[in-house]
């Protein structure tokens, strides 16, 4: 894989992506096939978390984001969204260490208002042990939809217009962005999905605009570095145009 300061022009030419989105799905699927309890699926998808991030920061990428749980993930069984809350708090406590070890920034995205004050002690107490590192960065969203985070900018629009500040009709791209999630990070270059779902489940609308998109029938907790390095050998197979026409034809 190339080095981590590559632009546009250099991904035209096959280079590897400088920020990866993980959809990860399946968990519940392959505890299902095992006889076991959901929640044995979602303990099982940490240890692929644990190796998704390896393979990142072995691969020198940017920013890896991976979707946790969504906004519509609290219509899960009670029992089965506590269990969650609890294995996110474990992953938190013993992961995080680890990460600071490796150089790794951690980041929370979502509305973590959401989670119970122990959960959110615990997103800021590693948010802050990491905050320095400059290493990968490593985003976790949580209670994190796509919508949520375009209406969260189109707020702090509307209170730019309320306060005199801005006009409707001066509006543009370049005013709402700065107000979305991971702004300040490389734009996302591809999105991986486990499970074999061709969907994008309310991930990162704004962010994936111009992403390329691997899907692989691994189910989440089977993920490893070889399916992690066959969706970065496609991706640098790929011709990205950005929208626009493929060079000398249509």
């Amino acid at each position: 894989m190339s080095s981590n300061n590559h632009n546009k022009t250099d991904d035209l030419h096959g280079s590897g992506p400088r920020h990866v989105a993980i959809i990860m799905d399946g968990n519940g699927r392959w505890a299902k096939n095992r006889g076991k309890l959901r929640i044995s699926g979602h303990r099982a998808g940490v240890k692929a978390v644990r190796r998704a991030v390896s393979f990142a920061v072995s691969n020198n990428l940017e920013a890896l984001t991976l979707y946790a749980f969504s906004s519509e993930n609290w219509s899960r069984p009670s029992q089965e969204v506590s269990a969650l809350m609890e294995l996110f708090v474990w992953a938190l406590d013993s992961e995080v260490k680890n990460l600071h070890k490796h150089n790794v920034r951690l980041r929370v995205i979502g509305d973590t208002s959401r989670f119970n004050t122990r959960i959110q002690e615990r997103i800021r107490r590693s948010e802050e042990l990491t905050q320095q590192n400059n290493g990968l960065t490593l985003n976790i969203a949580a209670n994190y939809g796509g919508r949520w985070d375009i209406i969260q900018g189109a707020k702090k629009l509307a209170e730019q217009v309320q306060e005199g500040l801005l006009r409707p009709d001066q509006i543009t791209e370049e005013h709402l962005a700065p107000h979305l999630c991971m702004q300040e990070l490389a734009p996302v270059d591809l999105v991986i999905r486990t499970g074999g779902e061709h969907r994008i489940s309310n991930f990162l609308l704004w962010q994936i605009a111009y992403a390329e998109f691997y899907f692989s029938d691994v189910l989440w907790p089977d993920f490893d570095e070889h399916v992690f390095e066959g969706a970065i050998n496609a991706f640098s197979l790929r011709e990205r145009r950005y929208g626009g026409a493929a060079p000398g034809g249509a």
